[in-house]
């Protein structure tokens, strides 16, 4: 069976092949033309050497037709698309570029010093798409009737995508999905035009919104659509097409956002990397108690179980838990790592989510904590750990601890408790932040760091972050802090 991706493409070409597919900001793609160009850089691609299991990587300053198009003609030769997060710096890049072995990578003159500095003469090939030279008629020997051979072959279970995320361990991990992702497949399932608006702006957003009449909207994280929301022109904005939104925050904060677009039903969901998408998803038909204080539904398809945390045993109605999920849109496993994968897929194909919620009588989930050390700044996952490393680098710094700090604009920040060397130099907070700025990506560098003589310690000397997390928690409250410092990166 050959990949639901290339099949739902290739018929909604042949069947409405003058109908929009996709719109980013102000470019526009019928289903045809997706097709043809799809099939163009496939062939491209295969000139270049790319086929089953290699991976492609594609680093862009912001979603575009052009990066669509090649993730999908690496997919339709059987290749891995390794979406490369713009806003990495030279250490993260790095790290993604090596262990994801790319055959290529795809990138625009933006990036080319950066990705000299990261990798060297010895990564992969690195192809501009802004001036593609030798790679625009690597395709002229390649027929479309190759490509398509190679396409027959690709199932919805081969792998398609590995996307990377920041784990529990120092260094992100890599998701390796089938050809299961849910936003772009239901899209084309339902034979609708995909708007996207490119690299986030809310003017942008919201008069994309007006302009092509948008009648669902997925901006999920709060960040995003509160930004449009508070922007001064929504009050004299048409969004009347308008009809459904998600969104994932508090219950409150969801609660007013609906308030605010009363035209467009607003549900939530649960997801994650892991998923590619989400797990769960509210109804329109729920009532709107439920849609702001619960995550909806499994999906068609997913199986959920809510667990005790340690023994394992399956958690009644009302008990929080650790959630754990198996279907069609769970990743393959973390690449290149098989202990990991191990440990949180087992026998049966059930994940380990590491979240904290409560399933409730009529099958809904409400998210309650994360267990695993990690933060979600603006809708980035963040491993704790993965700061803490950086920051120990640091000549001195002795111990590290980074936990969550609420925060009115990105929900919540890194903030940073440190110990200093014995006898080292002095540094100041300050310091440590212009450490960290310009080496990691900016949301990852914490917003608040505070010097310490000693931490609170568990009996067996683990540091005991609730402690510190209440402590950040009382002081901003205390000063009435409520949105950390903008930085800037050097």
């Amino acid at each position: 069976m050959p990949s639901p991706l290339t099949t739902l493409l290739d018929e909604n070409a042949r069947t409405l092949p003058g109908a929009e597919a996709v719109i980013f900001s102000d470019e526009r793609l019928t289903f045809a033309q997706l097709r043809n160009a799809t099939l163009l850089a496939a062939c491209r691609l295969r000139g270049a050497g790319v086929g089953t299991g290699d991976r492609v990587g594609i680093l862009r300053r912001e979603a575009s037709p052009t990066y669509l198009i090649h993730a999908l003609a690496a997919m339709r030769l059987g290749a891995i698309c390794v979406p490369v997060n713009a806003r990495n710096k030279v250490r993260e890049l790095a790290q993604v570029v090596t262990h994801s072995g790319m055959r290529l990578l795809l990138t625009d003159g933006d990036f080319v010093g950066l990705v000299e500095e990261a990798v060297g003469i010895d990564g992969p090939r690195v192809v501009r798409l802004d001036d593609p030279g030798d790679f625009a008629t690597a395709g002229e020997g390649v027929s479309e009737a190759d490509v398509d051979g190679l396409a027959a072959g690709v199932g919805p279970d081969v792998p398609a995508l590995l996307l990377y995320t920041s784990g529990t361990t120092s260094d992100p991990k890599g998701c390796l999905h089938t050809h299961g992702t849910q936003v772009f497949l239901s899209a084309m399932r339902q034979r609708s035009c995909f708007v996207h608006p490119g690299a986030f702006e809310a003017t942008v957003a919201l008069d994309q919104l007006e302009r092509e009449g948008c009648t669902v909207a997925m901006p999920a994280f709060e960040l995003l659509w509160m930004a449009v929301l508070d922007h001064p022109r929504f009050q004299q904005a048409d969004l009347s097409a308008l009809r459904l939104t998600m969104n994932v925050g508090v219950p409150e904060r969801l609660a007013m956002m609906q308030e605010r677009t009363p035209q467009a039903i607003q549900v939530s969901c649960l997801g994650m990397t892991e998923a590619a998408g989400s797990i769960c998803i509210g109804s329109p038909d729920d009532p709107l108690r439920s849609r702001t204080e619960t995550s909806g539904r499994p999906l068609d398809g997913t199986e959920v179980r809510v667990v005790d945390p340690v023994d394992g045993s399956d958690q009644p109605a009302g008990v929080a838990g650790e959630l754990q999920f198996r279907g069609p849109s769970r990743f393959v496993g973390y690449f290149e790592d098989l202990a990991t994968t191990a440990r949180t897929i087992d026998a049966e194909g059930w994940f380990r989510t590491g979240d904290l919620v409560v399933r409730h009588e009529d099958g809904t989930l409400t998210f309650v904590n994360r267990l695993k050390d990690m933060l979600k700044v603006g809708g980035e996952n963040v491993a704790a750990a993965e700061i803490e490393g950086y920051l120990i680098t640091h000549p001195a710094v002795a111990v590290a601890a980074v936990v969550a700090a609420p925060d009115a604009r990105y929900g919540e920040v890194p903030a940073a408790f440190v110990q200093l060397r014995e006898h080292a130099e002095a540094v100041d907070e300050q310091a440590l932040i212009d450490y960290c700025l310009g080496q990691i990506a900016t949301f990852k560098v914490p917003r608040y760091v505070r010097i310490v003589s000693d931490f609170p310690l568990t009996p067996t000397a683990k540091i005991q972050k609730f402690i510190l997390r209440d402590q950040i928690v009382k002081e901003l409250g205390d000063r009435g802090v409520t949105e950390a410092p903008r930085l800037i990166a050097h």
